[in-house]
């Protein structure tokens, strides 16, 4: 088959020597299949009932990859193996081998005397070798303790291996978690809305079983041991004290019904029940779970106008295993049921999942995944069967504690579907491109019962599949939803296209986006918020009280929040002039954590009262110039914008100060490349992001690559990439490091022209360009998180938003993935050029300020060491990982609770930050760059016609922007020049915080 032949080592080596032997080949392959036999391909059921048929995949980006735990745990029982009845205690401080004895020591730790004290902050290992005196499954405990202090908020998370192998591949992210509650009630601010309080780590020492971090399976993970000596090692970088680790036979949850034929018989109970705000949690697992801000007039306790944090969950309720807890008292010994007011409104028609728990066991199987279905409004939730009977619970009398924990286990089957799915389509979308060399050719005629024989066959397949996943979905959802529509409706498409198959080949694109149109639902898949107002715990006999608000009510509430919304404490004209009036360009969360730092630390020690505004659009300045109404100081503004004003005008220069230097001194020389203007500096940076190189450390392995560190290096490795329908990523936009490396700058030192118009110029621009033009790097990649996840881009440049994504929403990966510095150009002194860029922002002063000392004296505040560790520390502590403060101060950087390994790559990298300066006029340049681009990769044109084009337009705006800010006449005779400080040595300030 030609199919077979196209993926033969054998054509990839003839296919670069010329046309002929690409002829020949194709002439082999089709006289050859004249005569073939139609192979049915690598297809299998799978565990979908109803028929899904899986497709076998055999790429490398899936070679390295473990089976899931589903499909092991089902080979277990196929083969018989039998839970064990026996338990093996291992003494946690009598490791058989560690990594690192500095880090790794036994001592006493909170109560506990000889426990294994794991203080590392760097990748480490412990193993424990032991015996299994009887082969059977068991599940695995541990009794740890998270160590506290040094700002850690993340959980305990191991790559766990079992002689020497991970038995499956989750168990390359187990996750022990960490315990917070919040510090107090809401305080309220001088506007009468309430301020999140931070949460605290109340971590104890705690008996917790092995789960998949990304909550895919209900219940503890599941492990075979054979009879025997077996070395259990696990590696990561989080500290925690460890008492042992168990191996315990697993437990099988009853039914509701034989739960219930338990219970011990009790008399009805008389006592009242019991209602919980749900907001005053006891515990949580994460620290970002958080209250929200609710205006329903039901909603308790009731929002007036002002911000006030009366429920729990929602959008901050989303990531996997997060976990909730309320303690109560039950008044009697009885049976008690159990209702939740709740808002499940975020994704419309589709339900949020969650494990129940009392006293932390789930009492029967249906508590493993209770469904709350989508509801348009608040509503209340009786926990029932689907009989409509609510569930009995027998409790004691006494203290208890419910929980709830958010589980993927209903959908995650689903997900895996999809990624199976994918990976077919993947193979029909490469094998369509090998046959037409990725050439929309209408003039060229197909038969593909001969080209591809088996085509039909798997696209037949995969619209099958896809009416599988449609009614999976509308099943575990209770309804039709946007995913099972979907779905549907591209198993439709596919059909189409089956009804003329020699077309198919015209149709390339439709197969690429139906693959990208399922991928699309996996992130909505796995979002399933939950809003909580109240929690109500009952007497079985007794009535649940009124969840909803009546319809009276709900219109008293409307006209309320109508009237509520004439206020205007939130307008930025409202301003005092005996506080320094503080603008900010973030989220809501960031400037009330601000006003809050600052009434907290700045005020009482400066005696400078401030007031923090949310500023919703970087605009508001200019308007707020013209219309006389300006604050004292913004935060939070793009980098191009400091200059943009100070040409105008509008912000004050900071190196005025006398004192500047010494905060000059804090920073990279390049981030304040981009806030000069004609000999001052306008604006200090905040916030920094960086650029990294990505890549899987087990599909380098595989296929036997190095980290690049040149861009030789990369084109050296795209070959074996692209050979395996992989590729490296680089974002089509990103053009600085080309300019820099090459060791040219983007204008002259005197600001009137581009320097682009020399031969490194060029050279750089043909770099640029040559990686999409001649090395196939992907023209359009709309998610390289998703590719990197799945291994079809497993090496790439991307930023800090990256990083945390991996960090917060990749589990699976965890081990498997590593940063290192771009790729670089060579030195004559045998040095490599990294340089890049980052996108900072940056907090002004304005000009029209009659309070510049008092506001010089707040930014320095601002931006010192110990304010940008406490706010990052603050905001990752209410937040959670995902809400990481990327500091432009470096000491307050290494002082967050990074990995050592890739703080210590990410400050190498810092070295090389270097932005772009922005003379009037310097919008045009990154503008007409990329239409450079498209010229010179869409278009076709030749790069340096293209390029001699751009710098014509960038110059000729430069001129017309001198004109009007008079740095030139008229007639192009210079007044004044710009002077640009010149950035060609890597920062050396970096070096002492490299650990």
């Amino acid at each position: 088959m030609l199919r077979a032949i196209i993926h033969s080592k054998t054509f990839k080596l003839l296919f670069p020597i010329g046309a002929a032997a690409v002829l020949l080949l194709f002439f082999v392959a089709w006289t050859s299949s004249a005569t073939a036999t139609v192979d049915a391909g690598p297809f299998k059921l799978s565990s979908f009932d109803a028929g899904f048929v899986e497709w076998e995949d055999t790429s490398l980006a899936a070679a390295d990859l473990e089976p899931y735990y589903e499909k092991v745990l089902k080979g277990l029982e196929e083969q018989g193996v039998r839970p064990a009845d026996e338990e093996v205690v291992i003494e946690a401080a009598a490791p058989s081998g560690q990594s690192d004895s500095s880090v790794i020591r036994t001592g006493d730790y909170e109560g506990k005397s000889n426990v294994l004290i794991w203080e590392s902050t760097d990748t480490n290992w412990v193993e424990y070798t032991f015996n299994v005196e009887q082969d059977g499954i068991y599940t695995i405990f541990a009794d740890y303790h998270p160590l506290l202090g040094k700002g850690y908020t993340r959980p305990v998370v191991w790559d766990v291996t079992i002689d020497g192998s991970r038995p499956f591949r989750e168990a390359s992210s187990i996750t022990l978690y960490r315990q917070f509650k919040d510090k107090g009630l809401p305080q309220v601010n001088d506007d009468g809305d309430q301020i999140r309080p931070t949460s605290v780590d109340i971590s104890t020492w705690s008996t917790m079983p092995f789960i998949d971090s990304g909550a895919n399976y209900a219940g503890p993970l599941k492990w075979h041991f054979t009879k025997g000596k077996h070395t259990l090692r696990f590696e990561g970088y989080e500290p925690v004290a460890l008492n042992t680790i168990s191996l315990v036979p697993p437990e099988t949850l009853p039914s509701y019904v034989e739960a219930a034929a338990a219970y011990p018989s009790s008399e009805p109970v008389a006592a009242q029940g019991i209602t919980l705000q749900a907001e005053q949690m006891t515990s949580k697992n994460d620290a970002s779970v958080q209250m929200m801000s609710d205006r329903d007039r039901r909603t308790k306790p009731l929002a007036k106008g002002r911000i006030t944090y009366n429920t729990v969950g929602g959008v901050s309720w989303d990531w996997p295993n997060q976990e909730v807890a309320w303690t109560f008292e039950a008044p009697e010994t009885g049976l008690y049921k159990i209702a939740l007011r709740t808002l499940q409104n975020r994704f419309s028609q589709k339900a949020s999942f969650r494990t129940i728990l009392i006293d932390g066991k789930v009492p029967f199987d249906a508590f493993l995944t209770y469904r709350f279905p989508y509801a348009a409004s608040w509503k209340g939730t009786v926990l029932s069967g689907d009989d409509g009977e609510p569930y009995e619970l027998y409790l004691e009398k006494g203290t208890h504690t419910l929980s709830l924990a958010l589980t993927h286990s209903t959908v995650s089957p689903i997900v895996r579907g999809i990624e199976n799915l994918s990976a077919l389509l993947r193979t029909v979308d490469q094998d369509l491109k090998s046959l037409t060399g990725g050439q929309l050719d209408r003039n060229r005629t197909w038969k593909i019962d001969r080209d591809l024989p088996d085509l039909k066959e798997r696209l037949e397949v995969a619209a099958g599949n896809l009416d599988v996943l449609a009614d999976e979905m509308a099943e575990v959802n209770g309804r039709k939803d946007s995913a099972s529509e979907g779905f549907r409706s591209s198993a439709s498409d596919i059909r189409s296209l089956l009804e003329t198959p020699d077309d198919i080949p015209y149709h390339i694109d439709e197969i690429t986006s139906i693959d990208e149109k399922i991928n699309n639902f996996v992130v909505n898949l796995y979002k399933q918020p939950l809003l909580l107002d109240e929690i109500y715990i009952v007497p079985a006999e007794k009535s649940f009280p009124d969840m909803t608000a009546s319809v009276v009510d709900k219109g008293v509430g409307l006209l309320a929040n109508f009237a509520y919304s004439f206020n205007s404490r939130e307008s930025l004209s409202d301003m005092d002039d005996k506080e320094l009036n503080v603008w900010v360009q973030r989220g809501r969360d960031y400037v009330t954590q601000l006003q809050e730092l600052t009434d907290e630390l700045f005020t009482p020690a400066t005696g400078i009262k401030v007031k923090v505004n949310l500023l919703p659009n970087a605009q508001l300045l200019v308007m707020s110039n013209a219309a006389g109404l300006q604050p004292d100081v913004a935060l939070g503004l793009s980098q191009d914008l400091p200059v943009d004003y100070a040409i105008r005008g509008s912000v004050y220069d900071l190196s005025k100060f006398p004192d500047f230097n010494e905060v000059y001194e804090r920073f990279s020389p390049g981030s304040w490349q981009a806030l000069y203007y004609d000999k001052g500096y306008y604006a200090v940076p905040e916030t920094q992001s960086f650029q990294v190189l990505y890549y899987r450390k087990d599909i380098m392995r595989e296929l036997g690559l190095d980290i690049p560190q040149t861009w030789q290096d990369v084109y050296d490795m795209l070959p074996t990439l692209q050979q395996n329908f992989m590729n490296f990523y680089v974002n089509p936009q990103m053009f600085l490091p080309f300019i820099y490396q090459n060791g040219v700058e983007f204008f002259q030192p005197n600001g009137f022209t581009t320097a682009l118009d020399s031969p490194e110029g060029f050279k750089a621009f043909k770099q640029w360009t040559d990686l999409f033009n001649t090395y196939a790097l992907e023209k359009q990649v709309p998610s390289f998180y998703q590719h990197f996840r799945t291994g079809t881009m497993p090496i790439g440049i991307a930023d800090y938003n990256m990083y945390v994504q991996l960090a917060a929403a990749a589990p699976e990966l965890n081990g498997r993935w590593g940063i290192a510095l771009i790729p670089g150009m060579p030195e004559q002194d045998g040095t490599i050029s990294r340089w890049a860029a980052g996108d900072q922002t940056t907090g002004v002063i304005f000009e029209a300020s009659n309070k510049k000392d008092e506001a010089w004296q707040f930014m320095k505040w601002w931006i010192s060491t110990e304010t940008q560790e406490r706010y990052g520390s603050d905001l990752e502590s209410i937040n959670g990982v995902s809400f990481r403060w990327n500091t432009s101060n470096v000491e307050a950087f290494v002082r967050l609770p990074w990995k050592t390994e890739d703080a210590n790559v990410i400050l190498e990298q810092w070295k090389w930050y270097k932005e772009k300066p922005n003379p009037p006029g310097g919008y045009f340049m990154g503008r007409e760059l990329n239409n450079a681009w498209l010229r010179a990769v869409i278009d076709g044109m030749n790069y340096r016609a293209s390029l001699e084009t751009a710098i014509l337009d960038i110059n000729r705006e430069l001129r017309r922007k001198q004109q009007e800010f008079g740095f030139i006449d008229e007639t192009g005779k210079p007044l004044k020049t710009l002077d640009f400080p010149h950035i060609d040595k890597p920062w050396e300030g970096v070096d002492e915080y490299v650990r």
